[in-house]
């Protein structure tokens, strides 16, 4: 008899792959939008910025909060949005990190006359595939 053959292992459920994925997902978003990604993963003294993006026009720094639905869960339930996370602590630590970037970098072509501060919402399913992505611009 044939060996049978094996089944794709699922999919990591770790918490760093769903934000993984998540950001992953943002990136490819803004891109659509016509951002080039600037920087990923930011780290500093206090934290981390997950995505540094600029149309031209806008540098836009982005915290992007991923979570899982529920097994069973459609797109456009009621599950609450990840961007519910994103609390007055965090958003004080991300423009403390913007500033530290802003600093740190380079003095290159002018930059762009608007920054501004974006979050990004992104529930999977249990297989890691999008369910819904919510932008929200300006977002403090």
């Amino acid at each position: 008899m044939p060996p049978r053959p094996r089944r794709p292992s699922p999919p990591p459920c770790s918490r760093a792959a769903t934000g993984r994925r998540g950001e992953e997902l943002a990136a490819a978003h803004l891109r659509r939008r016509g951002f080039r990604i600037l920087d990923r993963n930011v780290r500093g003294r206090y934290g981390e910025i997950d995505l540094v993006a600029c149309d031209g026009l806008v540098l836009v720094f982005v915290e992007v909060k991923t979570t899982r639905a529920p097994p069973g869960h459609r797109a456009g339930g009621d599950a609450p949005s990840p961007l519910e996370r994103v609390g007055r602590a965090q958003r004080s630590r991300v423009r403390r990190l913007a500033l530290s970037w802003l600093l740190n970098r380079p003095r290159g072509p002018a930059r762009p006359a608007e920054v501004r501060f974006d979050a990004i919402g992104v529930v999977l399913d249990a297989g890691g595939r999008l369910l819904a992505l919510e932008h929200l611009e300006g977002a403090w």
